[in-house]
C-alpha cells in the first residue's frame, strides 16, 4: 500500500494530516476537483532532469513549470522534462504519475513553487491515484526543507 511509508514518515515526525481518499483521478486538477480541494493548494510533482541529476518540482495544481527559470535559479546548464522510464523505478511504492513530494524520502532535491507558500495548507498525491493527503505548509517545509522560488506560470 503506498500511503503507509508516508504516512509513518508523518507520524514518526509528529504531523498531524488528513487522509482523503477519491474516485480514480489522474491530473492535479482533476484529483484536486475529485478531492473537493482547490487547485491552488494542490500540490504537484513534476520530475526534472537538471544536467543529469532529476529533482522535484512542486507546484500548484493551477500552475506549469517554467523550465528556463528552473534552470536559472539552479545554474543548470539543461533543464528538461524527465520521461517517466527515466525515474520509474526510483518510486516502487507509487503508481507513477501520484508521487508525494517528499524528494527527501526517495533521494531527490525539492524545489517548491514559491506560491504554494501562500497555502496554510496543501494536499498532495499519497502514493496511489485515489488517496490524497493534506498537512500545513509548514509541517512540510519543516520536513522536506525544500528550496522555494519562482519558476511557474
Amino acid at each position: 500500500m503506498p500511503i503507509h511509508k508516508l504516512k509513518e514518515f508523518l507520524d514518526a515526525h509528529g504531523v498531524k494530516y488528513l487522509c482523503i481518499s477519491h474516485s480514480p483521478a489522474y491530473t492535479a486538477q482533476e484529483v484536486a476537483a475529485s478531492a473537493h480541494i482547490p487547485g491552488r493548494s494542490m500540490a504537484k510533482v513534476v520530475i526534472v532532469d537538471l544536467d543529469g541529476e532529476l529533482v522535484m518540482a512542486v507546484l500548484p495544481a493551477t500552475r506549469k513549470v517554467v523550465l528556463q527559470d528552473l534552470r536559472a535559479l539552479t545554474g543548470c546548464e539543461h533543464a528538461r522534462f524527465a520521461p517517466e522510464e527515466t525515474f520509474q523505478a526510483r518510486f516502487p511504492d507509487c503508481e507513477i504519475g501520484a508521487m508525494p513530494p517528499f524528494g527527501n524520502l526517495y533521494g531527490m532535491k525539492v524545489y517548491a513553487a514559491e506560491s504554494l507558500r501562500e497555502n496554510p495548507r496543501i494536499a498532495f498525491n499519497a502514493g496511489s491515484h485515489t488517496e490524497v493527503i493534506q498537512i500545513t505548509w509548514s509541517d512540510f517545509e519543516r520536513l522536506v526543507k525544500p528550496t522555494v522560488a519562482a519558476f511557474t506560470t
